[in-house]
């Protein structure tokens, strides 16, 4: 396979990935020559040993194939500790989950600041699916914060008994497989995967499953023939989950996406489908398998109908900008030693990029979603909200 322009992968690199090409390949047959897209993104994602994010690949970073927020500045892992802060303060036993915790620097930087705050919770607990990234986190954590790993406790699965504190899900949802549709002149088409002259393609049929074709179809009043588009199924099941894990207190989501009447904008007519491999972003899922990102942005108004099925009640939405200067963004970076003047101007420069529309500060959104809490929340205190 060519993949140009993109980088070509190394010899051990398309090693690894032909391994997961093989079982794909398999699974492929077994499902009589096609494989629904949602289940190929699943296994070229989480397979054990194989898929990108349960392999040990390099993923976050300047060395990685993207960059996340609490990468390119402590302060606004610092923000997320501040919206935090009044929930953990609240609960004797306080507990803060984060969903896939990536390098391990977004805790870390949470712990120092709660540190600072006097509020620390009872346990900081990561929900982590991948060996490596679980490895790499501790090596982080206790380089970091020695005094305080023994809070840290990694988990396989949702804690058996609910927590009260506070929820953290980063970049999340994003990468939850999802369902790609065409809405056709009288039916819904699924695309699936097959595997045709050694390199798989796109394939498409009318769907057999009855969720996807009926969420579809409430769609078709609003958008043409021929749309293009994703959805995730798995999404209230997940938020159900979350919930039931959750006996009082916050659920954050960031992540980057659209209310649904953007995310099925009628021009928006070829979907949010978005890889990433080595700092570069493309449109094509089938190729580099196990060695790139999969993702589609997130629908929030999506979230928000799922959260409030769920029992959870939907506290706060608006753009990272508006959270993170809320936040005291500007007032963290204030408190920065001026006389370290190349690092102050790299956390300026950092802070454009968290917050200027150009960057991340538009495109990602926060969302709070809350249990048995009634009070307001620091992040979504200004009118800068956004209409779901």
């Amino acid at each position: 396979m060519s993949y140009s322009p993109l980088p070509p992968p190394s010899q051990e690199a398309l090693v690894h990935s032909q391994r997961l090409v093989n079982q794909l390949i398999l699974a492929i047959k077994q499902s009589g020559g096609a494989l629904p897209f949602t289940e190929f993104m699943t296994q070229a994602l989480y397979t054990p040993g194989l898929g990108y994010y349960s392999a040990g690949l390099r993923k976050f970073g300047a060395k990685g194939d993207f960059i996340t927020a609490p990468e390119i500045s402590p302060l606004f892992s610092q923000g997320i500790a501040k919206q935090c802060q009044p929930f953990l303060t609240a609960f004797e036993q306080s507990v803060i989950l984060e969903f896939g915790a990536g390098s391990g620097i977004m805790a870390a930087e949470i712990l120092k600041e709660l540190e600072r705050l006097n509020c620390l919770p009872h346990q900081y607990l990561i929900l982590e699916v991948s060996a490596e990234l679980r490895q790499r986190q501790q090596t982080t954590l206790q380089t970091q914060i020695p005094k305080l790993f023994n809070r840290i406790h990694w988990l396989d699965r949702l804690p058996s008994q609910p927590i009260s504190g506070a929820i953290l899900a980063n970049e999340v949802l994003d990468a939850m497989p999802i369902h790609r549709f065409r809405l056709d002149a009288e039916t819904v088409s699924e695309f699936q995967v097959s595997y045709q002259e050694d390199r798989f393609v796109w394939q498409e049929s009318p769907t057999t499953n009855q969720s996807l074709r009926i969420a579809v179809e409430s769609l078709r009043h609003q958008l043409p023939v021929g749309y293009i588009s994703e959805i995730n199924l798995a999404l209230p099941a997940w938020l159900q989950s979350v919930a039931d894990s959750l006996l009082a207190g916050l659920v954050l989501l960031i992540d980057y996406g659209f209310p649904s009447r953007e995310y099925y904008h009628p021009q928006r007519s070829h979907g949010t489908l978005m890889c990433h491999y080595q700092h570069y972003a493309h449109d094509d899922p089938l190729i580099l398998v196990g060695l790139q990102d999969i993702t589609a942005h997130v629908n929030f108004t999506a979230v928000a109908e799922a959260a409030m099925a769920a029992g959870l009640s939907v506290a706060g939405y608006t753009n990272q900008a508006n959270f993170l200067l809320a936040c005291g963004l500007i007032e963290l970076l204030s408190t920065l030693d001026q006389n370290n003047m190349p690092y102050y101007l790299q956390q300026t420069q950092a802070v454009k990029t968290l917050i200027l529309p150009s960057e991340m500060g538009e495109l990602f959104k926060v969302m709070a979603l809350t249990r048995n809490w009634d009070k307001p929340l620091l992040g979504f205190a200004s009118d800068e909200r956004i209409k779901l």
